[in-house]
């Protein structure tokens, strides 16, 4: 199959998926274990949305390959710990050499978990306050096809969550970034028709509780 045009790939055991792991290992299993998988915990909500924002203008390999590296950096994503963070943590942060080191990006983490928090205490979990954007049917293309993700690198949705975290003083939180969170969280399901795991993924978003 032409990876061009389908956007599929064959992996080392020659069942189709979405192309842009590449079959390397890690982005493999990411690919499979994963990306699109509904996710209800706030902790990993936090890790992610925050990772995505230090994703911006890089590759997600290059952060996922560092992401235990960002866990012990930053206490797990427990945003509780995080929003208690200081100037002093901002300058070990940017002497570790683990992480990528960009100091907006390492502030705007500290300045996001001290939002998540003010969102557990008005909505009881991050979770809750997310899945009520989970767009429905009629805001969801017939077919996920590679024209279709090339064309929409935002989504409505996308930009309203976009907004409205701004408004509640989150960073590092545009359209873009916000749509990349919402397919890795499963809040879509953007793997392509063909790849093996999409079946998998909307019979596990189906079974998913979704977090009130």
């Amino acid at each position: 199959m032409s990876n061009e045009k389908t956007g599929l790939l064959a992996g080392p055991d020659g069942v189709a998926r979405c192309f842009w792991h590449g079959n390397l290992p890690d982005y493999l299993h990411y690919h499979d274990h994963e990306w699109g998988r509904p996710v209800a915990d706030d902790r990993r909500l936090f890790e992610k949305i925050c990772l995505e924002g230090f994703q911006s203008g890089l590759s997600w390999l290059t952060i996922l390959r560092k992401r235990e590296n960002f866990r012990e950096a930053f206490a797990g994503f427990d945003f509780d710990k995080v929003a208690t963070f200081t100037e002093r943590d901002v300058e070990r942060l940017l002497g570790n050499a683990g992480i990528i080191r960009h100091r907006g990006k390492i502030v705007s983490t500290i300045n996001n978990a001290k939002r998540a928090r003010e969102m557990v205490d008005e909505f009881g979990s991050l979770a809750a306050w997310f899945w009520k954007f989970e767009p429905g049917r009629e805001e969801r293309p017939q077919t996920v096809d590679l024209a279709h993700l090339r064309a929409n690198p935002t989504t409505a949705v996308s930009v309203r969550i976009s907004k409205d975290l701004k408004k509640r003083g989150w960073t590092f939180v545009g359209p873009t970034t916000v749509y990349a969170f919402m397919q890795a969280m499963g809040m879509v399901n953007d793997h392509l028709e063909g790849c093996v795991c999409r079946k998998e993924v909307e019979k596990e978003r189906k079974a998913f509780k979704r977090p009130k």
